[in-house]
């Protein structure tokens, strides 16, 4: 049983999300404005190719890519902050 103050980590899992989602957001907004390019910066990293896997009668295609800036990373922590004083 969980105390009064216990928090909820799927309610984190979905701050965090939502503030790397939003971050991403920003920072392709932001990659336009030329004191706001540094949000922008960032790495993609995942499969280039999806991986296809033929069962002859089912096939799966698999594939993942991520891209992570500033902005986003930023989005996630300020998601944490505002998590942690709900």
């Amino acid at each position: 049983m969980k105390g009064a103050g216990s928090k909820n980590g799927w309610a984190l899992f979905l701050m965090i999300l939502a503030g790397v989602v939003l971050g991403g957001f920003i920072g392709m907004l932001a990659k336009d404005i030329p004191a706001l390019d540094w949000l922008a910066y960032g790495q993609t990293f995942g499969l280039q190719q999806p991986i296809v896997l033929d069962l002859g009668i089912l096939v799966l295609t698999l594939g993942l890519t991520v891209k992570i800036s500033i902005a986003s990373i930023l989005g996630m922590v300020l998601s944490i902050i505002i998590y942690r004083f709900l």
